[in-house]
């Protein structure tokens, strides 16, 4: 059996995929109780205020001495997922309404939640003669960014769920061909018209974010 790759799915549909699969996976959950303390009294009975956002930290590895290339040109793009993107549909740079893109981890049959990338530690562990980095580990931690059960309860007879695909419309696109793309035929464009609420599927713009749904076989 092929071993799965592991990957980073970029807002928007891009992969980044990882040269090495992590050595383990550590997820995190906080909730926020209070409690009011107040002088003579014993423990004060706690009160639920909240929950924070998941944190899923993992370790990467990247290695490029099999051909000497810089590692850079792999982990720059991982250092870019936490600069902002005017690009993602619903940003205003004029009103400072720009965000960097959320990523979502897939392994196998794992599919994690949105999230974004919160922190970043990166080290080069070797060089070339010549000061070229060819080895590097990042530590990375990716925060919830939205409410998600990817990592609640499973039910075995329902098998795993397939991670939702995105596709943003590029200048020249029609929904015919981005059906093609996605399904090797073009006249499916009717599912992803149905997906997204289109009337008229010639009438996509450019920079439009379409859900992409997995057909049943």
């Amino acid at each position: 059996m092929a071993t799965e790759k592991a990957f980073l799915e970029i807002e928007g549909g891009d992969r980044i995929p990882c040269l090495f699969n992590p050595a383990q996976l550590r997820i995190s959950r906080a909730n926020s109780w209070q409690g009011d303390s107040l002088p003579g009294t014993g423990v004060p009975k706690l009160r639920y205020v909240g929950a924070s956002s998941g944190v899923m930290a993992l370790d990467l590895f990247f290695d490029t001495t099999s051909d000497g290339s810089p590692v850079t040109k792999h982990t720059g793009k991982i250092l870019a997922l936490m600069d902002v993107d005017p690009s993602i549909p619903g940003s205003d740079e004029t009103r400072h309404q720009v965000r960097p893109p959320y990523v979502t981890f897939h392994w196998g049959d794992l599919h994690a939640f949105k999230a974004v990338v919160s922190e970043l530690e990166l080290t080069f562990t070797y060089f070339s003669a010549t000061g070229v980095p060819l080895r590097a580990m990042m530590k990375l931690q990716l925060r919830q960014y939205e409410p998600s059960d990817a990592f609640g309860p499973q039910n075995p007879t329902s098998g795993t769920p397939e991670p939702q695909r995105t596709h943003r419309v590029q200048s020249g696109e029609t929904l015919d061909r981005i059906a093609a793309r996605y399904y090797g035929d073009a006249t499916r464009w009717r599912a992803l018209a149905n997906a997204n609420g289109l009337s008229d599927p010639l009438a996509v713009r450019p920079g439009t974010l379409l859900s992409v749904p997995r057909l049943e076989q």
